[in-house]
């Protein structure tokens, strides 16, 4: 028998809806943590108009963002590859 692959049901062939949202609530938590977290400087650049500091700010929370990004790629690989083995 072959194994079960994620995300389909086993009997229909179909999408397991079931399953991908329960998968996509950590990754949708995962996105509003870091886009809040780079919201925060965002609206300090606003704030400062066109200065130094404002540049800086900015700067700062497009590193907020990569970094979130890295870390959402991460998390959808690992879980991937522990879905794959089960």
């Amino acid at each position: 028998m072959s194994p079960s692959r994620p995300f389909i049901e086993p009997g229909s062939g179909g999408l397991d809806t079931d399953q991908i949202l329960v998968e996509t609530y950590p990754l949708a938590g995962l996105v509003l943590l870091f886009a809040g977290l780079a919201l925060v400087p965002f609206l300090l650049a606003l704030l400062f108009g066109g200065s130094f500091l404002s540049g800086l700010f900015t700067v700062f929370a497009q590193l907020l963002l990569a970094i979130g990004s890295g870390i959402m790629l991460m998390y959808v690989i690992a879980r991937g590859v522990q879905l794959s083995g089960e």
